[in-house]
């Protein structure tokens, strides 16, 4: 082999592993994206039992279950559809209802429970995940009995 040939080999290899690692890291990204719903999208939206996802709006009065053990039941709603949602572990110490929750995890087989693994509550009176706020703020939802955004 010439040096010309050499270097057009170390160059192509060079290129090829690059492009190897892009598409490995691409693939990676693509298994591990949560997409971001609120109760009334998931009406319009069909989404497959077991596709993850993370659930956002407000925790409906009244609604909240203790199950046995750390099980809790509850139902998220944004003023336009509401989603039972299930979870088993320790809720954060700000959650409650009445107060905006994003929840991640997937529908049973069924396709009517959702049920989380994470579940994370607001941290004081005024914040709310940004999504959250945004999606409820464009459904005319009341936030914090302040403002009344339509």
């Amino acid at each position: 082999m010439t040096r010309k040939q050499k270097r057009l080999a170390v160059i192509g290899g060079g290129v090829g592993f690059l492009l190897a690692a892009v598409l490995l890291v691409m693939f990676a990204f693509s298994q591990s994206v949560a997409y971001f719903y609120v109760p009334g999208d998931l009406q319009k939206t069909a989404v497959a039992p077991g596709t993850r996802i993370r659930l956002g709006g407000l925790v409906e009065n009244g609604s909240v279950k203790r199950g046995e053990g750390t099980t809790v039941s509850f139902v998220v709603t944004d003023t336009i559809g509401t989603v039972p949602v299930s979870y088993t572990g320790i809720l954060p110490d700000l959650f409650r209802e009445g107060q905006g929750v994003v929840a991640e995890g997937a529908f049973d087989p069924g396709g009517k429970l959702f049920v989380a693994d994470t579940v994370l509550a607001k941290h004081d009176e005024t914040y709310m995940p940004k999504d959250v706020a945004d999606r409820l703020k464009a459904q005319g939802v009341s936030l914090g009995g302040k403002e009344t955004i339509r």
